[in-house]
């Protein structure tokens, strides 16, 4: 088997072992990239210099008897939305064009120190907003299972990457399913862990309380192995939970074995009632269910009334946080600035910068935001859909009081065409109906895949409590036991 095609475990241990060194992995790889992302468009810069010199490192480090971790030299690609020191980030927005951050995220130091090799940064939704990565300034990124399809969005740079062969391994971050959603429509997984569990140090910051970084992969375990490196206390964060990370790895090893007896999960009634999803996607959905039972699960009914209105409620919470947070980029401090030619006074710059700085997404969410905090408008939008935000959480705890999961679809249909939505924005939200309660509620959740619809993949998602990430890996990975991995056609 090529290379390329290996888990990044096996990656891994062929490098620990010495079959392979991390050099001609992170070449075969790099080829991979020249010779499909023409096509593909995961990547909007490719760190062919630093990825080589940092292979050359650990294959040193290790010739050296220096004890390394299980992804020490396995290469990684990671969203452009996390800050990469002298590498561009541009957060898929002609506002940030050309800039080199001074300094690395916290996951990225994190990476760095695990020894994983950097490709490159994965194209995005501009500012992470978006379910499609059309709405990238830079063009859009094509599904490696049907280049006339979306690979999902925001991160859908990362998750095309991975289905292409691009990279074992990929960062994204989920605001409201943007880890999840495009990992189900590429057949890859996704994990959101807990909020706080990672850190959001050197993350563009879209919505505060809602953004997580996490894990990309074709398999659970490789996840896992990838959430154990990047998770933990970030004392620069604020927001970071001072607690370990769950035992992520353990509980996907153990799920592996097939043997689910003795857990329970909870199909929430509303998901299921509600209109939208395509019939493949249930049936996809139903049969990976009865594969969960057969494997020792046992299934209850479970009822979450408001989740209905969790749609809503992050379309209110979510732009009023991104219209705050994208004030400070004005023309003044930093990025594009236009306009300021003696003539233009200030207030002209900044606005002239906006606007051809913010793309039609970007501009959309931060009006709604601004109008949502408005005087005499606050208490009636942005601070009911707080309020609903806590309902959502109760109606999760209560669930947990009578099962161990959640699942659900992660999606409630395949990939689509791509501009078969660009002109109704409100379809568009609709891609991240399932995903979106976690995020208001903060707990941990996972796609996996399930299956196929017209020839098209399916995810499966599977929501734990806050801090008990393990449960998700657990059951995410007997699933993959039973029902394996899904291959994309060949480019």
């Amino acid at each position: 088997m090529s290379l390329i095609k290996k888990t990044a475990a096996e990656l891994g241990a062929l490098i620990a072992s010495g079959e392979t060194s991390s050099l001609e992995v992170t070449r075969e790889h790099l080829g991979q990239i020249s010779k499909v992302d023409k096509k593909v468009h995961a990547f909007l810069h490719v760190d062919i210099e630093g990825a080589l010199s940092a292979a050359k490192a650990v294959d040193a480090r290790r010739a050296a008897g220096e004890k390394l971790g299980p992804l020490a030299g396995v290469p990684i690609a990671v969203k452009d939305v996390v800050t990469t020191k002298g590498v561009p980030t541009t957060v898929g927005s002609k506002m940030l064009e050309g800039w080199k951050p001074p300094y690395d995220a916290t996951l990225v130091e994190r990476l760095k120190a695990a020894g994983t090799v950097i490709l490159g940064k994965t194209n995005m939704d501009e500012f992470a907003m978006g379910s499609s990565t059309e709405y990238s300034a830079y063009g859009p990124t094509f599904n490696p299972w049907d280049l006339t399809r979306i690979p999902g969005g925001s991160g859908g740079g990362s998750s095309a990457a991975l289905a292409a062969y691009e990279a074992p391994l990929a960062i994204g971050t989920d605001t409201g399913g943007s880890i999840r959603q495009p990992g189900a429509v590429t057949g890859t997984v996704g994990a959101k862990p807990t909020y706080g569990g990672t850190s959001r140090y050197g993350l563009v910051a879209f919505s505060s309380s809602l953004d997580t970084p996490g894990p990309c992969a074709r398999t659970v375990l490789d996840a896992a192995l990838l959430h154990e490196v990047i998770g933990g206390h970030d004392p620069r964060d604020s927001t970071s939970i001072p607690a370990p990370v769950p035992p992520v790895v353990a509980a996907a090893r153990q799920g592996m074995s097939g043997d689910l007896t003795g857990v329970k999960l909870g199909l929430v009634k509303e998901f299921m009632t509600a209109e939208g999803a395509e019939p493949g996607v249930v049936a996809a959905f139903n049969s990976a269910v009865e594969a969960l039972t057969k494997l020792g699960a046992e299934i209850v009914e479970v009822s979450c009334p408001h989740f209905q209105y969790a749609l809503p409620t992050y379309y209110l919470i979510a732009p009023s946080e991104c219209s705050s947070n994208l004030a400070r980029f004005d023309g003044v401090r930093y990025g594009l600035r236009t306009g300021d030619d003696g003539v233009h006074s200030l207030e002209e710059v900044m606005s002239l910068t906006r606007e051809a700085g913010f793309g039609p997404e970007v501009k959309r969410r931060i009006m709604i935001g601004a109008y949502a905090l408005s005087s005499g408008y606050y208490d009636a939008y942005y601070g009911q859909a707080q309020k609903v935000r806590t309902l959502i959480t109760r109606d999760f705890q209560a669930a947990f009081e009578k099962v161990d999961a959640l699942i659900s679809p992660t999606t409630p249909f395949v990939a689509f065409q791509l501009g078969a939505r660009m002109a109704d924005p409100s379809s568009m939200y609709l891609a991240d109906l399932y995903t979106i309660p976690s995020n208001l509620y903060g707990g941990p959740a996972i796609s996996v895949p399930c299956g196929l619809s017209e020839g098209l993949p399916v995810g499966l998602q599977v929501m734990a409590p806050t801090l008990a990430d393990d449960r998700m890996y657990r059951v995410a990975a007997a699933l993959e036991s039973t029902i394996g991995t899904l291959t994309p056609p060949e480019l």
